[in-house]
């Protein structure tokens, strides 16, 4: 396994001489991920095969250990499913990476599923770069000291979104006020349960945060997120 993943080191067993155990071996490999990580996810994925195949990860497994390596593979952006494979589950990069950045991230979002505080932590991180991207790309910039509220509160405005923007004389234009605001109290409760979650503050969510629920939080966020994302496309004039 270390040496597919290309982190052999060249370690050859023989009778009369005592060599280092495997657990030494593996932190080594670790470590030269750490230095060299381009292949780091084929050394994880070799370790979690194994794993499997022990029956110690996967359906079926749980314990402290199983909790302990979730936890820290959370820690580092990604998450354990339940049949014991690794999935790509980073933060969004609050500087956004451009529209297809943040669609990639929306679709990964979707189509995933496991941790409910990691599942909250990221629809989080996303609704904060779409409105930091429609701030950015409408010309107008963000600062740190902007906090969660204003720059949603600024996008909003920027697309036409805060009801006080609604035409009062058109057809339903009470029902499309409360809808848009619906937007802003979608994502704000979103920034709220971030809050109480663990992802990045040490917290625990509390019990009544089960994976359905934070899966419907991700459904309504994601639909939050793509309406921005359209409107800004089509007042840029390319929809």
């Amino acid at each position: 396994m270390l040496v597919e993943a290309g982190y052999s080191d060249d370690y050859e067993a023989r009778a009369d001489v005592q060599g280092p155990n495997k657990e030494s071996r593996v932190l080594r490999a670790f470590t030269a991920a750490r230095a060299e990580p381009a292949r780091a996810r084929k050394l994880v994925d070799g370790l979690l095969s194994s794993l499997r195949l022990a029956g110690l990860v996967g359906t079926g497994a749980e314990g402290e250990d199983v909790d302990r390596l979730r936890r820290a593979l959370g820690g580092a952006g990604w998450y354990l499913s339940d049949d014991g494979h690794l999935r790509a589950f980073a933060g969004v990069d609050i500087d956004t990476g451009g529209r297809e950045a943040l669609d990639e991230q929306l679709d990964r979002l979707r189509r995933s599923t496991a941790d409910p505080g990691l599942l909250i932590g990221t629809a989080k991180d996303l609704l904060e770069a779409v409105a930091k991207f429609v701030l950015e790309e409408s010309g107008w910039p963000t600062t740190a000291k902007m906090d969660f509220g204003q720059v949603w509160h600024l996008a909003r405005e920027r697309l036409g979104v805060l009801p006080e923007q609604v035409d009062p004389d058109l057809p339903g234009a009470a029902a499309i006020k409360a809808i848009h605001q619906s937007t802003w109290r979608i994502a704000e409760q979103v920034n709220s349960l971030r809050n109480l979650q663990g992802t990045g503050h040490g917290r625990t969510l509390p019990t009544g945060i089960s994976e359905e629920l934070a899966l419907l939080v991700v459904r309504e966020a994601g639909s939050v997120a793509e309406y921005m994302l359209n409107l800004l496309e089509r007042s840029k004039g390319s929809v």
